[in-house]
């Protein structure tokens, strides 16, 4: 009696189990499918999104579900008008919906599979980056006048388009320092077409710095909207403008602060799109330093802690130039030397 009572309690129990198991079943199901939906869904299908804050987020650049999830409440509530309760209820839903969590090491790892490497014609140079200039970071080159900084970023609006004749280079220039006649020399220098390298790189001035940061928002535009493969943005020179329209220690904190958000709207470029974004910087001479090399990078560390690889441009012996990796989150610090040529940058023998 006592054996069949025992039976009939584990036949319970295995069948409670199975129903416990079957109902765990159908939720991750639900949760599975529900997933799918919103990575299909549109920022239409947001909680609290009409048509007319649909429309109000469009027109601000907020396109799709990714573009919401990494904004922050303050940019939809300046975008839309609506309460910073609605904007942080439409963030998170589009954040569950992309599953925007922590992740593993081992799934950032498969990630970084899609990362390239730009080369930079030069086996010294690309060897101090690893491979070459990096996708899904901001390089910042700093350096003196006539360093090399702008014929990088002439080299790398080429290069980006060797393995990919599809690739756009987006060019900001802000200080005249465009010369398609430039390109043209490192495109036949590669063995390139140089009408159909010139014509896959898109270049636009800036006139002051608002008009820089509008054009660098612009790029997401180009990308989703208008179907351009980015692959490099160069910004020649990233604080040229910064520093002629804040003038006097009155307004450094204002010019930083818009220097912060320039940045930050770079960085996310550069992550979003898988793209390299390049910026040259102009330097100064400390007064305070005696001994050793004065130069220092404009921008501060604001700059300094935005941009993922640091490299350090001077002038070198007998018409050479150095490279100095000066900050990398995977690379050692070193330097080499290379000539800048017509047709591109020459190894120093």
């Amino acid at each position: 009696m006592r054996y069949k009572n025992k039976m009939e309690e584990n036949k319970i129990e295995e069948e409670s189990i199975e129903a416990d198991a079957q109902d765990i079943e159908e939720e991750v199901i639900k949760v599975e499918a529900s997933q799918e939906i919103m990575k299909k869904a549109g920022i239409e299908d947001l909680p609290g999104v009409g048509a007319a804050t649909a429309q109000k987020l469009q027109e601000a650049g907020f396109s799709d579900l990714m573009a919401v999830a990494v904004a922050s409440p303050g940019e939809v509530v300046e975008a839309t008008g609506i309460s910073e309760q609605v904007a942080r209820k439409m963030i998170n839903a589009a954040r569950s919906g992309l599953q925007m969590g922590f992740e593993s090491g081992e799934d950032l790892l498969k990630r970084r599979e899609r990362v390239q490497k730009i080369s930079t014609s030069s086996a010294a140079f690309d060897e101090l980056l690893g491979g070459g200039f990096e996708t899904s970071a901001i390089v910042e080159c700093f350096g003196e006048f006539g360093s090399g900084k702008t014929q990088i970023g002439h080299l790398l609006a080429v290069n980006c388009q060797k393995d990919d004749p599809t690739a756009v280079a987006i060019y900001i220039d802000t200080e005249n320092t465009f010369r398609p006649e430039r390109i043209i020399q490192f495109a036949k220098g590669a063995g390139m077409d140089s009408q159909k390298v010139l014509a896959n790189i898109k270049v636009a001035k800036a006139y002051n710095s608002d008009n820089q940061m509008l054009l660098a928002e612009k790029v997401d535009d180009m990308i989703k909207k208008d179907g351009h493969n980015v692959r490099v943005v160069i910004i020649d020179s990233l604080t040229a403008h910064f520093r002629a329209e804040f003038i006097g220690r009155g307004t450094l904190a204002e010019r930083q602060q818009k220097l912060n958000k320039h940045m930050h709207v770079l960085l996310k470029l550069a992550d979003t799109h898988n793209v390299c974004i390049y910026v040259t910087n102009q330097v100064m001479a400390k007064p305070d330093v005696f001994f050793g090399d004065p130069t220092q990078a404009i921008g501060g560390h604001i700059v300094a802690h935005a941009s993922t690889f640091r490299i350090y441009l001077r002038k070198g012996k007998k018409g050479s130039r150095v490279a100095k990796l000066i900050d990398s989150p995977n690379l050692a610090d070193g330097e080499c030397n290379f000539f800048v040529e017509e047709g591109g940058l020459k190894d120093v023998k």
